[in-house]
């Protein structure tokens, strides 16, 4: 991965990237993402924002190869703090994290959040940490994709302001994907439908007690919950 060729995580975040976006990209690594869209004129302008040395270094060594100073700037921040009032940053993605660890960083950081009206969120794990604060904080799901490369499976969030409730189901699988269920969708839950009954079949050799029988009731609903999203997904899918 490079400037020039991004990888395909980090092209689907940059597709919901909009047009002429002043964009914070937090936990940025070699600025990868917005000197790509800088290069192609996509952006006004980007920050780079990372917590750590080494990263940020690696992305000022980016924006100085590409002569991009000027128009992406680095900075040594944690999370939000990356992004001044002054910026006008209307736009931020965070890719490469844990849902919960995006999370925290959004609720630590939400005074830095007041100008911004789109956020692109690409959690490796645990995505439903991302929609359950999104609908506690006054942003709602405008999309999501979902991609599997170099055998691992990724979802993207796309957030707008407004005002949304999602249930239980649409927490976990995702309101829009759980509609879709494109083939990267159905994969990932066909794993974790595979990997749950795995665990439910060792627990039967285990000796019976009270943390056994509710760590057993948990696994079989959420068992449950994988298999009716799919039955769900193959009755529309024939339709």
């Amino acid at each position: 991965m490079n400037v020039n060729k991004l990888s395909g995580r980090l092209q689907a975040v940059a597709s919901h990237i909009g047009e002429d976006a002043v964009l914070a990209d937090i936990g940025s690594d070699h600025a990868y993402l917005p000197a790509h869209l800088a290069l192609r004129g996509r952006i006004r302008r980007g920050i780079a924002g990372e917590v750590a040395k080494g990263p940020y270094e690696s992305a000022e060594a980016t924006i100085r190869e590409t002569g991009l100073q000027g128009k992406v700037e680095a900075r040594l921040a944690d999370g939000l703090e990356a992004i001044l009032e002054e910026d006008g940053v209307d736009t931020v993605s965070i890719a490469g994290m844990g849902g919960p660890l995006i999370a925290s960083i959004l609720e630590n950081g939400k005074p830095r959040l007041s100008g911004v009206r789109r956020l692109v969120l690409q959690p490796n794990i645990h995505a439903g940490a991302i929609r359950s604060w999104a609908m506690a904080n006054g942003w709602c799901l405008t999309d999501e994709d979902i991609l599997e490369e170099d055998g691992k499976i990724y979802e993207v969030l796309v957030l707008e302001r407004g005002t949304a409730v999602y249930d239980d189901m649409q927490l976990r699988f995702g309101p829009f994907l759980s509609e879709r269920q494109p083939p990267a969708f159905r994969k990932k839950w066909e794993r974790e439908a595979a990997s749950v009954r795995k665990i439910l079949d060792r627990m039967q050799e285990a000796s019976p007690s009270a943390e056994r029988d509710t760590k057993e009731a948990e696994l079989k609903r959420s068992l449950d919950q994988i298999l009716e999203v799919l039955g769900n997904g193959e009755e529309n899918h024939g339709q």
